[in-house]
């Protein structure tokens, strides 16, 4: 039951290093040939993708879709979500990191990047579109710390991840770097004040089994 995590190739706003959060960028060129690679290899492991969870953010979604095409698996079903969108960085959105980093010190960057339950400024109101419409707007967060992020992944984790792999099922899941930190660090157990070590980079696959009770027997990535 391999469970296949991977955060988006390189997208428009890491090249411009400035706050994402909901806004909807595309990949790179280069982000694009690391989806393709991290195809590639998940491929050439062996690993045959059954089913794929994607935010509903094209960097995600056109990530999901390079990979699932590296490994023949481009019929297999897509299931996109709000839950994996990456943490909503409020109004910090569109910002440039290194500005905001003179402007506020790199302290309280880190904090707004890495910290468990640092809210950045909220927005007064999101601008979004039509893919939100059918989401009760209480859900809809002005700005989330990491665990706000987390409390929205780990619903669907329970509800809707573990039941395919205890299926039996080999689940490829592509979200953002917050998104998945907040469900690392529920699945490996570690603890708030740790979390700021969790890296995700770009494209790179990290690839969990489990037992039957959902413990980890092996991790390794690639």
């Amino acid at each position: 039951m391999p469970l296949i995590l991977i955060r988006h190739g390189e997208s428009e706003a890491n090249f411009a290093n400035y706050w994402t959060g909901w806004l909807d960028v595309n990949l790179t060129e280069k982000g694009r040939e690391q989806a393709i690679l991290a195809g590639k290899k998940i491929s050439e492991a062996g690993y045959q993708i059954d089913l794929a969870f994607e935010s509903v953010l094209k960097r995600s979604i056109l990530t999901a879709e390079l990979i699932l095409e590296q490994n023949n698996a481009s019929a297999v079903p897509e299931f996109k979500t709000w839950r994996l969108n990456e943490r909503h960085y409020g109004d910090l959105v569109g910002k440039n990191k290194a500005k905001m980093t003179a402007e506020y010190g790199a302290e309280q960057v880190e904090k707004w990047r890495r910290g468990y339950d640092e809210v950045p400024p909220q927005v007064k109101i999101n601008h979004f579109d039509r893919r939100y419409n059918n989401l009760d707007p209480r859900l809809i967060p002005k700005g989330e710390s990491l665990h706000q992020t987390e409390q929205r992944v780990i619903p669907l984790w329970q509800d809707e991840i573990v039941p395919e792999l205890k299926a039996g099922k080999t689940v490829l899941v592509v979200g953002h770097g917050n998104s998945l930190r907040s469900l690392i660090r529920y699945i490996e157990e570690v603890p708030p004040l740790e979390v700021n070590q969790i890296d995700i980079p770009n494209a790179t696959a990290m690839i969990y089994d489990f037992d039957q009770q959902m413990k980890i027997t092996h991790k390794k990535i690639m």
